[in-house]
């Protein structure tokens, strides 16, 4: 089974991404805050910041059994936390970027709070979400949602998803194996079995 993860600070289109994804690729779409609610993994609410206060270790725990119990193809887990979960259960992560002026006007348009609109543009400003993925050695692909998202964008993705693959399967490869991998019958090889492990 396939997991990629979307993460990406509030408002930067990751539930709208991880959606199209979900429909274009035929995975299961995990809403993460649906998990939190349903499991009541909230461990309270933050007043000043005006958001849940959430176990990031219970949340893994929850999610690494729904990936464990899974019998699907493949599964889409959508939150600005899902990066957390340890590398060796997420084939890839996908950040979203957004511009700071349009990150800025979704979060009012949302009717966040001033507080919680700038603690989460510093948070695209430092490049947060992305850092922690690097940091926890997660497969990256970062996709800018600035302007509207369309299909092109979406097939060029699943190029940049396939490429990092690739890259990830050869470096294997070649830990295992002495082969060279820049001989194209091995990239039909290696690409006809991801289309039938997909």
């Amino acid at each position: 089974m396939k997991v990629m993860l979307v993460t990406g600070v509030p408002g930067t289109g990751k539930t709208t991404l991880a959606k199209k994804l979900a429909k274009k690729l035929g995975y299961f779409y995990l809403d993460v805050n649906k998990v939190i609610s349903k499991h009541k993994l909230s461990e309270g609410y933050d007043r000043n910041r005006k958001t849940k206060i959430v176990g990031v270790d219970k949340l893994n725990k929850k999610l690494i059994g729904v990936i464990e119990k899974s019998k699907i193809n493949g599964i889409i887990i959508d939150s600005h936390l899902s990066h957390y979960l340890p590398k060796k259960y997420a084939d890839i992560c996908i950040v979203t970027k957004c511009d700071i002026k349009e990150l800025n006007k979704r979060l009012r348009k949302k009717k966040f709070h001033k507080n919680k609109i700038m603690e989460n543009v510093q948070a695209e400003i430092f490049d947060v979400c992305y850092n922690e993925a690097k940091e926890r050695k997660h497969n990256v692909v970062v996709v800018d949602t600035t302007k509207s998202f369309n299909i092109k964008k979406l097939t060029q993705l699943e190029l940049n998803i396939l490429q990092t693959f690739l890259g990830k399967l050869e470096s294997r490869m070649k830990e295992f194996w002495e082969v060279d991998t820049k001989h194209s019958y091995l990239m039909d090889f290696i690409y006809l079995v991801w289309l039938v492990e997909s």
